[in-house]
């Protein structure tokens, strides 16, 4: 537990406790679309790219307005107490439409929290423990997510067999999420100049190393589509409604155990070689997506796939903190989010058009190229070490 203070302790039960809300909808949405709304693979592109690019452009603006403002908390539960309330609204959709529309709002949400809260997280812990304290912070996100189909299963196992029933109950954990942030979470009393928000933010234009680093992720991004993808293939490859929930479960499983071990080892041996390492088995798994026709294909990809995430998600926030000043560190978080959300978009609309017109191994296929192209870029790339500012 070193390096685990008090705000990364309590933003990390906040995690978990969303994504228990969110986990037990989000696993279930592509089926709900697909047999309940009649959608298909191109629609869900749609829906997941729009929610995820408003979410990642939210995230940039967040992030400059939070080094703006003296406490950063209001942001935090402004944002996730938007989600809370939306996502359960999911229930009451009657056509494709009105799901995008609660992911939307729910991915707003999402938008207006992130970057504040990762710039906190930064601040509340010392540099040479950033691998650990965001390793820290993903494992507890990952471990909501893992209970969070569990509950679906048992709900759909046990109590109703009503998609619509399962959603409305994800709407407890996300309310004491936002209990928690309002009663326990603190601004670190950060003594930094504050500049007005006016046209001086476009001076947080990312340069140098970080601008590089960003193309890169970028890159990397528009292979990266949507899990709902892996989902709708896990059902083709006959894995039942309820052995979706389990199969999210297991995938979750895997990205807890993994991200707070390689968060700490990315302190001692540095974040680029955890990085690589991570895109190269996102590579891996995606090829074996590709040529998978069975379901204990599914199954032994989806725990392949896990460790991708517990490689890199941490470590790429932590690496973006060894690079960014400390005052421009939010703004540094909305950059990279910007990057996401930019290539969110394409990537699964790409996706969804090409399965859709060429089958789904040439979309994994893709995906796969641009990984290990990523993969090389970040290895050529020169960057600082942990505590030095680019």
């Amino acid at each position: 537990m070193k390096g685990i203070t008090g705000n990364v302790l309590i933003l990390g039960l906040v995690s978990f406790l969303t994504d228990v809300s969110s986990e037990m909808i989000y696993p279930l949405l592509p089926l709900f679309l697909t047999t309940v709304l009649g959608s298909g693979p191109a629609f869900l592109g749609i829906i997941e790219g729009i929610a995820e690019s408003t979410s990642s452009l939210l995230k940039l603006l967040s992030g400059i307005v939070s080094d703006r403002c003296h406490d950063r908390r209001g942001l935090i539960l402004g944002g996730y107490g938007l989600s809370s309330l939306a996502r359960p609204l999911v229930a009451v959709a009657t056509a494709p439409l009105g799901v995008l529309a609660v992911r939307f709002l729910d991915r707003v949400g999402k938008g207006i929290r992130t970057s504040p809260r990762d710039a906190l997280i930064a601040d509340s812990v010392d540099p040479s423990l950033r691998g650990r304290a965001f390793g820290f912070h993903r494992s507890m996100d990952h471990a909501g997510a893992l209970v969070g189909p569990l509950i679906a299963a048992a709900l759909l196992g046990y109590v109703t067999v009503d998609l619509r029933t399962v959603f409305w109950w994800a709407a407890l954990p996300g309310l004491l999420a936002v209990l928690l942030i309002f009663f326990k979470v603190r601004e670190t009393g950060r003594e930094l100049p504050v500049p007005p928000l006016d046209g001086s933010f476009l001076k947080s234009l990312p340069r140098g190393r970080l601008r590089n680093y960003l193309l890169i992720l970028l890159i990397f991004t528009l292979g990266n589509s949507s899990d709902t993808f892996l989902l709708l293939k896990a059902g083709k490859c006959g894995i039942g409604m309820a052995q979706i929930t389990l199969l999210w479960a297991l995938f979750h499983l895997v990205k807890m155990a993994a991200a707070l071990p390689f968060g700490a080892l990315s302190d001692r041996i540095g974040r680029k070689g955890v990085i690589v390492a991570g895109w190269l088995i996102y590579a891996a798994a995606y090829l074996g997506f590709a040529s998978a026709e069975s379901a204990p294909q599914i199954w032994g990809l989806f725990i392949l796939y896990g460790l991708f995430y517990g490689l890199t998600e941490g470590v790429e926030k932590a690496l973006l903190a060894d690079i960014a000043a400390p005052a421009e560190r939010g703004a540094a978080y909305g950059w990279y989010n910007c990057a996401l959300g930019i290539g969110a978009l394409p990537a699964s609309l790409l996706f969804g058009l090409i399965w859709e017109r060429f089958g789904s191994a040439a979309a994994f296929t893709l995906g796969a190229l641009l990984a290990g192209g990523a993969a090389l870029l970040l290895l050529l790339l020169p960057l600082p070490g942990q505590g030095e500012i680019a």
